[in-house]
This record gives C-alpha cells, sequence and structure tokens, in this order.
C-alpha cells in the first residue's frame, strides 16, 4: 500500500503485472497530468479545476472516497462502488485515489506499489508543494507532510537483521528506578507518573520539541532526554540531579532539600514544561494569546465551567477557567462534605465497587459540581437585577482534557490545625465523566444525575494508569507511585525500587494523585 512505505521497499515484492496494460505510449506524461490536476494540485488554477470537475459522474458526489480510471476521464466514488462498477465493465483495471494519490488495481483488489508511478507521484507532490509554500506562506497553509523511508542503510541493516524487536508482554522497557536526591521522593513519584502518559511519551520519543533556550537551561530538554533514559532498556537506576537542578532554578519555592509536596511539584513542573514549550511550532499556533496550544496544555489542559446563578431573577453568569488537575475535599476535613450517594450500600456506581459507607471518587466529584448557596456574606451584583443578590454557584467540565489528575485533598492547612485526611476513597480502573459535564447538568435533579443515553459517550471515559500515595504524616513522610504497564500490568516505584504489583494493591491503596487517560486515545 501506498501509506506503508515501510514495508514496500524491505520486502521489495514483485511488481503488479496489470499496470503494462497501462505502460503504453505517452503514459508517463498522462499520468503527470492527472497527478498535477486531479490529485496535489499546486495552484489555484488546478484547484479551481479539480474542484468543478472532480464529481463522481453517477451521482454526482465529491467525497466517498473519489478515484479516477487511468484509462479515460471517469471519476466515481470508490465508497459506493461506482468506480469499481465502471472498471468491471469497461475493464479499466486501474485507479488512482484523487485525496492520497494511490494506485488501485481492480483485478488484485488493492492498492499496488510501482516504482516508477511512484516517483512520477513524489516529483508531482513535490512540484505542487513547492507552488503552495510560495503561494500560502503568509496564511501557514500547505505543511509539508511526508512519510518516512528507509535509507540504504537503513534498508541494507534490516535485511541482515530480520529478527525484530519486539514489545512483549513481559517486556521492562520503560521501567526505571530513580535515585533519591535527598526527601526528592516529592519529584521521582511524579517523573514516574509522567514518563508512563501515553501521549507524553510519544511526544518526547518522536523528538518533537524544539528548542529555543539557552543550552542546559530548558526543562522540556532534560525531560526529553528523561524519556530516552527510561525507554533505553537500561535497568539500572538513573540519578536525575539535572532534573533537580533545572526544577530548583525555574521554581525557587521548591529548591533545598526539605520534603516537599508531590501535588505541588506536578503544578510547578507542568507550568515550568508549558512556559518553555511556547518556542515549540505547535505552541505558537494558537490565535488566542491567553490559550497555548503546546504539547502540555494539548494533553492536560480542560476548562472548568462556573455558573453563578441568581436567585431573585435567576439569571445565570458563566465564566470558564482552564485547569491542570481537579483539587477534591474528603470526609474528614473541617469542610462540610456532602452526603455520600444513596447507592453506597455494595451496589457498582461507575465502575467503583463501593463498600458500604465507603466514599468514593463519584461521590467527591457530584460534591464538587453540586450548586453551593453563597449566602448573604457573598453576594454577587447582578446584571439582570442591577443590584447585590444571593446567589448559587455551580461547578462542571466544560472541556475534558486528555489527561484527567485528580488531587486527593489530604493535608489541611487552616488557621486552627494542620494535618492529614487519611478517609480512604474508593477509585475505579475506568471512569465516565459524562455525569460531571456542563452538557448533563439539565439532567440533574437535586444534585443527583439522572442516567441517559449520553453515558454511551466514549469520549468522556477513563482508564486509570498511574497512582500517587503518601504514607506517614505531615511533617514525615515518604510518596511512592504505582504506575500501568502494557493496559493490565501494575508496577510499584519506590525510589530506586521497581517491584510487580496486584490490581488490588493498587485499588487498596489510600490514593492522593490519581491520573487518568482517556480511552479513545489510547492504543498498545
Amino acid at each position: 500500500r501506498r501509506g506503508s512505505s515501510f514495508s514496500s521497499p524491505v520486502v521489495d515484492p514483485a511488481a503488479c503485472s496489470h499496470v503494462n496494460g497501462f505502460k503504453v505510449d505517452n503514459w508517463k506524461q498522462n499520468l503527470r497530468v492527472i497527478y498535477r490536476c486531479f490529485v496535489w494540485s499546486g495552484s489555484a488554477e488546478t484547484r479551481k479545476r479539480k474542484a468543478k470537475s472532480c464529481v463522481c459522474h453517477v451521482c454526482g458526489a465529491h467525497l466517498s472516497r473519489l478515484h479516477s480510471c487511468l484509462y479515460c476521464v471517469f471519476f466515481g466514488c470508490f465508497a459506493k462502488k461506482h468506480i469499481h462498477e465502471h472498471a468491471k465493465s469497461k475493464r479499466h483495471n486501474l485507479a488512482i485515489d484523487l485525496l492520497y494519490g494511490g494506485i488501485y488495481c481492480f483485478v488484485c483488489q488493492d492498492y499496488i506499489y510501482d516504482k516508477d508511478m511512484e516517483q512520477i507521484a513524489k516529483e508531482e507532490q513535490r512540484k505542487a508543494w513547492k507552488l503552495q509554500a510560495h503561494l500560502f506562506a503568509p496564511a501557514g497553509i500547505g505543511e509539508r507532510y511526508s512519510t518516512w523511508e528507509p535509507t540504504k542503510r537503513e534498508l541494507e541493516l534490516l535485511q541482515h537483521n530480520p529478527k525484530r524487536r519486539r514489545i512483549t508482554t513481559n517486556c521492562t522497557i520503560g521501567l526505571r528506578g530513580l535515585i533519591n536526591l535527598g526527601n526528592t521522593c516529592f519529584m521521582n513519584c511524579i517523573v514516574q507518573a509522567l514518563t508512563h502518559t501515553p501521549l507524553l511519551r510519544d511526544f518526547f520519543l518522536s523528538d518533537r520539541h524544539k528548542c529555543e533556550m539557552k543550552p542546559n537551561s530548558c526543562l522540556v530538554c532534560e525531560m526529553s532526554q528523561l524519556f530516552q533514559e527510561f525507554y533505553s532498556g537500561h535497568r539500572s537506576p538513573h540519578i536525575p540531579f539535572r532534573l533537580l537542578h533545572l526544577v530548583w532554578t525555574h521554581a525557587r519555592h521548591l529548591a533545598g532539600y526539605e520534603q516537599q509536596d508531590a501535588h505541588e511539584f506536578l503544578i510547578a513542573a507542568l507550568d515550568v514544561l508549558h512556559r518553555h514549550c511556547k518556542g515549540d511550532d505547535n505552541g505558537k499556533k494558537a490565535n488566542n494569546p491567553n490559550h497555548c496550544n503546546c504539547i502540555i496544555d494539548q494533553i492536560f489542559t480542560g476548562g472548568l465551567q462556573s455558573d453563578v446563578t441568581c436567585q431573585v431573577c435567576h439569571g445565570v453568569s458563566t465564566t470558564i477557567d482552564p485547569f491542570w488537575d481537579i483539587s477534591l475535599d474528603l470526609p474528614g476535613s473541617s469542610t462540610p462534605f456532602w452526603p455520600l450517594s444513596p447507592g453506597s450500600d455494595g451496589s457498582v456506581v461507575n465502575g467503583e465497587s463501593q463498600m458500604s459507607g465507603a466514599t468514593t471518587l463519584t461521590d467527591c466529584l457530584r460534591r464538587f459540581t453540586r450548586p453551593e448557596h453563597l449566602g448573604s456574606s457573598a453576594k454577587i451584583k447582578c446584571s439582570g437585577c442591577h443590584s447585590y443578590q444571593e446567589s448559587t454557584k455551580q461547578l462542571t467540565m466544560k472541556k475534558l482534557p486528555i489527561v484527567a489528575c485528580f488531587h486527593l485533598k489530604r493535608f489541611e492547612h487552616s488557621a486552627k490545625l494542620r494535618r492529614k485526611i487519611t478517609t480512604y476513597v474508593s477509585f475505579p480502573l475506568e471512569l465516565d465523566m459524562t455525569p460531571f459535564m456542563a452538557s448533563s447538568k439539565e439532567s440533574r435533579m437535586n444534585g443527583q444525575y439522572q442516567q441517559s443515553m449520553d453515558t454511551l459517550n466514549n469520549d468522556n471515559k477513563y482508564s486509570l494508569f498511574a497512582v500517587v500515595n503518601h504514607q506517614g504524616t505531615l511533617e514525615s513522610g515518604h510518596y511512592t507511585t504505582f504506575i500501568r504497564q502494557h493496559k493490565d500490568q501494575w508496577f510499584k516505584c519506590d525510589d530506586a525500587i521497581i517491584t510487580k504489583a496486584s490490581i488490588k494493591d493498587v485499588l487498596d491503596s489510600e490514593g492522593y494523585l490519581l491520573f487518568y487517560h482517556k480511552q479513545f486515545l489510547e492504543y498498545e
């Protein structure tokens, strides 16, 4: 196939014999004209011509994978098999995909690879790119996307080494301990969670960061190096001294060898990474000056909707703020906690097996998104009443991030006391955030979400992939992390020591930071 440029040159399959019927007279020139006018369309004139003329001759559709016959002037839908009917009746065995340029053989019933045709396609595509780059450079249109192809040296290596390294279920690549540099377990546990964040891993291992900072001062460059270290296959513990130095440099409040809060470190690390990513191409593309399109924002940023409703005229004032994590109150804190859900009697809600009386993550999210009466001491100026009125406030999720991080507020700091809350909170392996979306707000009655067809929305479903835990007291404690490997295998990371863990070990843990990844973006 055209998209499989890796396999075609390596395997070197026998060329499709049916192309010989097309390779007569001026076939090269004819093929160039088709690519130039109907596929790549580099100039404004050819694009207009393509838009007007490239419609299915049977049904008139523009889409449905339009193909052009290589033997005559005929355009037909591939999806509706109009091009197939033409090929069968006229015995015209070859057609070209007008979107991607691939050549399809109706006898072989597959896209074919022909060296001569591929060369013509590449040459015409390069010409079109040059025209587009010249015409649309100011608008940023016409970016060049090219498929990877192996070099001659790489082909030789692949041919002489038929055995390929494959990821197996017992593979340990990506698992690596981190040396504690003196009360730095708060940093090590967050590094383990970030290096096992699927999309972040893919970004750094594909070398996407383009640095514009001074050498040895960019945290993103150091994170990139850290990912290389983690996935190099080395088993000896890594010493993250450069990372620690950069954190101290760019987040002064974390400097020193005192024990720090892992949640505070996570937010500081995301903030520095976000600031250092702004030089990347993606970061520059954001049109809104208040929103960045860097990899950190793409993965971790969600939108929190706040609706303030006037109790007199019922007018609603709505604001949407970005967030990197959601901090949730727990029972046992000095903040009044919302009553547990009616189903907490051993039933299963949102994938959580609820022990009688046990608090669940769903309970915490229900409390977080419930309407709250602000009271007479916090009146707001209503734009409808033109005076200060009592109101209610409700938080919901307007936009969900790819990675949802939940911070269970176990450390309480108030004027009267400083303590750690050890309340057990049950959290699920799979989480559906649909009940907490702004779009689901109308389905609520008295703070309870009424089940509907919205729960079938897979975009809102998440899988747990990392859990950060804190053992000990507020003054003296230790952080560890559970991370997921290969969909269903879990490991406990305790600084330099990594041990296999069961799902029960994970779900029975106290839980301080919970990391969930959108399911539909996950893959092996």
